[in-house]
């Protein structure tokens, strides 16, 4: 039975391997001509890659649906919250600084830090190198994103001295430092903010608070705008929650006429994605505006922009509060 599953890993690992390399020399091939890079330097690095199964899997396992509120509690909890403060406590400088420059609020990059890294914490475990590689050559469903990922990762590599092109850890889908942003993210909303002269979502908590702003303005942040709302379903009005995808849009006035109640005072004419919350056993309905759906351009996903939403507002009452009581 051993030597039968050691044939079978052999034969999964050469079925991964194999068909690879024609498509890593015609990668390496366009990088040498488009980019100039050096094609012998290339082949060892790439030589030196192994195609991982397990990324694969956590890929395909990524899409499978949790409940929301099993999905909050990974990131909405005591420990987040604790960490949360004292992140904010330790960077309150550079956090308002953000604030002020692009409009973004303290605490939704706090809580987008905290939900992408633990607040710098857990940063990744894989070859970065070897992530986008796999999914660059071995996943074929993604493997046109995962290319053009993999060539900024080579270009970030060459431009940023803080990146060690097959040394540096991330994601399993490549995604790298505090913030967790992507290569071609990195490439271009990374900034230097803590005035050092380096890009370094790596290792700087400032830059990558800078960056989160920096990102999420890019993508049309409005400053002191809502980002989602609870709303009442009265009689049978839940059909735009039922497949709304995000780029779906309804003005408000139109969800209120089929009885959809929002409280607190919103435009009539503002545009809102309906958003269903499934539960283990019930289901919350939600709006999101317009801030809410530059959150979705972070991670495309409904339940992480939410979130994110609800990790940030209960992050701002706890500090306040905090304050206030302090002598």
């Amino acid at each position: 039975m051993w030597l039968i599953a050691c044939f079978c890993l052999l034969a999964l690992v050469g079925s991964l391997e194999a068909p690879r390399q024609p498509a890593i020399d015609a990668f390496i091939d366009e990088m040498a001509a488009k980019h100039g890079f050096d094609k012998s330097e290339l082949q060892a690095a790439f030589a030196r890659t192994r195609s991982q199964k397990a990324i694969i899997e956590l890929m395909d396992r990524a899409v499978e649906p949790k409940p929301w509120d099993e999905y909050r509690n990974l990131f909405v909890n005591p420990e987040k919250l604790e960490r949360g403060e004292r992140f904010w406590r330790d960077h309150d400088r550079a956090l308002g600084l953000a604030r002020e420059r692009y409009g973004v609020p303290e605490e939704i990059i706090t809580a987008i830090i905290g939900i992408e890294s633990n607040y710098g914490r857990h940063v990744g475990r894989f070859n970065v190198l070897e992530a986008l590689a796999t999914l660059a050559f071995d996943y074929p469903r993604r493997s046109g994103t995962f290319q053009l990922e993999l060539e900024h990762y080579l270009l970030l590599a060459r431009e940023e001295g803080v990146i060690g092109l097959e040394s540096t850890r991330g994601s399993y889908a490549g995604a790298m430092g505090i913030a967790q942003f992507m290569p071609g993210s990195y490439r271009r909303y990374a900034i230097d903010f803590d005035g050092d002269g380096r890009r370094d979502l790596l290792r700087s908590a400032e830059d990558a608070i800078g960056s989160v702003a920096n990102y999420l303005t890019a993508h049309g942040w409005q400053s002191d705008q809502p980002v989602a709302a609870p709303v009442q379903i009265l009689g049978d009005a839940t059909e735009p929650f039922q497949s709304s995808p995000l780029s779906t849009r309804y003005r408000l006035e139109e969800l209120k006429a089929l009885g959809v109640e929002a409280p607190g005072v919103y435009a009539g004419d503002a545009r809102v994605i309906p958003v269903k919350l499934s539960k283990r056993v019930d289901t919350e309905y939600w709006l999101g505006f317009d801030n809410f759906y530059v959150i979705t351009r972070y991670n495309q996903s409904t339940y992480y922009a939410m979130a994110v939403h609800q990790l940030a507002a209960e992050l701002r009452q706890r500090v306040e509060a905090n304050a206030a009581a302090a002598p």
